[in-house]
């Protein structure tokens, strides 16, 4: 057989075990070690280098060296250069079909990128492969983005290739191309369904507990885990002062935190507008978003950022958290990605997937905490309802009586409650109603405890209160009572029955009994306070 049918079937042989490497199951360094030697060995070059792209750095590194030289292996790998330093390299001066060779003499290699110049003879011979000859292979996706670059160096043949040689070249460093994309790709599934598993995860937490931080912190360490965030808080607003605080919250420390200044509700909606959407997630520049927030406004930094058109960079993402009428209950930030780039489309779905189970979440135990709410608790005056109270009544008879402590029961009504239903109808009735309410939860200590027992009927227990403290309560409530400004409330005034444990009775029934004829005696005296006989 001749030389070249020799050469030939080695060519073939290349791409056949290139087309194999990329089909086997392995790491991308094991991956791209096979790839250089298959290239070395078939193609009879002595040195082989894979140059990637690192798009959160926009920049190439060498990751895989084949060479007969340890010395110029262990030089070359881990070295990175810039597009400043690749760009003359890959000038169309040097373009033969899909490769760049850069002529001996062509470039000058004191320049930023680093060469190592191999031992070999200078040759007279415009064939002869020249020490500071160069020939590099882009690598490119299918959609003709660049992954990286193909070095090869020192052919066995001590020539120049031709151009049939380059043409089986550029066929392997396509084989290649895909094992990279194969791989990327194979990384990018791994993650997703690492996302999928999460929120299937997530989904069965809110199943299995109505517990709103558990959930939440499912959904936090799953965006953590899955999506590649360093840092995660769920936020919702405080209920007293309307700034968000983290209720659940992943790779933050204190001092992190300490760093965010305060935010409500209405200082973030600024930044959730059209052009920072993605997705249903929100994505700004730390320029963008410090415009939109009051001067001076001090935030985190952000500690995993890039270089280049691709790389995080003190970027602000976050996720609005809306209820069932559309109103923005909380939000998720999320920061530092593990890879240092911006989120892909994907990936900011996967996000807002995560986002709705933390909707869901709280939906779900507001809704259980409502209902629970309700079960002893009026609806209207949101004070505990009849059923509490016949609970608390006997509760707190049993433990009075253990510990020889006295309490006050008092029960009240509204007088001309029913003329004020008859003139002015019943939404006036449920003002009043709301109003006492307030009242009642006002006049009374941490201790103390007040309930709707019936239409306009209300009760107190009052733990270890003397009379004088008794008629300071119903003094606060009687005179916020009368004080105010609607007409309709000018007539409303409340009688006020007390019995006293264990004087006026020793268990529930009968103090009960006590408290409400004393209320009856005040009504028809004309009095506001009655105590039991």
């Amino acid at each position: 057989m001749a030389s070249d049918d020799l050469d030939t079937l080695a060519r073939l042989r290349g791409l056949l075990d290139v087309s194999r490497v990329v089909r086997d199951d392995e790491s991308l360094p094991e991956v791209l070690n096979a790839i250089a030697g298959t290239i070395a060995d078939s193609l009879g070059y002595k040195v082989v280098v894979v140059n990637l792209y690192r798009p959160a750095w926009d920049d190439f590194e060498v990751t895989t060296v084949r060479d007969y030289n340890q010395e110029a292996v262990e030089q070359l790998l881990g070295t990175r250069g810039g597009w400043h330093a690749w760009a003359p390299l890959l000038d169309d001066r040097f373009k033969r079909g899909g490769v760049y060779f850069v002529p001996a003499g062509e470039y000058d290699w004191q320049n930023d990128m680093l060469s190592i110049t191999p031992d070999i003879p200078v040759s007279d011979d415009p064939n002869d492969w020249h020490p500071e000859d160069a020939l590099f292979v882009p690598l490119t996706r299918n959609d003709g983005h660049l992954l990286g670059i193909l070095s090869v160096d020192e052919p066995v043949s001590g020539l120049r290739p031709s151009d049939e040689q380059l043409e089986v070249l550029v066929a392997l460093a396509e084989h290649v191309a895909l094992a990279l994309e194969s791989a990327q790709e194979g990384a990018r599934a791994n993650r997703y369904s690492s996302a999928l598993e999460r929120l299937l995860l997530v989904s069965s937490r809110l199943t299995e507990t109505l517990s709103i931080d558990a959930v939440l912190h499912s959904v936090a360490e799953g965006i953590s885990d899955a999506l590649g965030f360093a840092k995660v808080s769920i936020e919702l607003p405080d209920p007293d002062t309307g700034v968000l605080t983290p209720r659940s919250a992943v790779g933050w420390s204190l001092s992190d935190l300490a760093e965010n200044a305060p935010l409500t509700l209405d200082l973030v909606e600024p930044l959730l507008v059209s052009e920072y959407e993605i997705e249903g997630c929100y994505l700004l520049t730390r320029t963008q978003a410090r415009e939109r927030l009051p001067e001076r406004y001090q935030s985190y930094a952000s500690v995993f950022n890039g270089e280049g058109p691709h790389a995080w960079s003190h970027h602000w993402l976050l996720v609005p958290l809306y209820d069932r009428e559309s109103g923005l209950m909380g939000v998720i930030w999320v920061d530092d990605p593990i890879d240092r780039l911006l989120p892909s489309r994907e990936l900011l779905q996967a996000l807002r997937v995560f986002a709705n189970q933390a909707t869901a979440a709280l939906d779900s135990a507001t809704h259980f905490e409502e209902v629970r709410f309700l079960a002893e608790h009026d609806p209207l005056t949101r004070l505990f309802n009849r059923r509490a109270f016949t609970r608390r009544l006997a509760i707190e008879t049993a433990r009075s009586g253990r510990y020889h402590r006295p309490f006050a029961l008092v029960t009240c009504d509204l007088d001309a409650f029913k003329a004020l239903n008859d003139r002015h109808g019943h939404l006036a009735g449920d003002l009043a109603l709301e109003r006492m309410g307030k009242l009642l939860i006002e006049a009374l200590r941490q201790t103390d405890a007040a309930f709707r027992i019936g239409g306009d009927e209300f009760a107190m227990l009052l733990p270890e209160t003397e009379e004088q403290e008794v008629r300071a309560v119903i003094d606060r409530i009687s005179t916020g009572l009368v004080t105010h400004d609607d007409p309709r409330f000018e007539d409303l005034r409340a009688s006020f029955g007390v019995a006293v444990y264990p004087r006026d009775g020793d268990d529930p029934e009968t103090l009960f009994h006590a408290a409400d004829e004393a209320m009856y005696a005040a009504k028809r005296s004309g009095e506001r306070t009655h105590f039991a006989a």
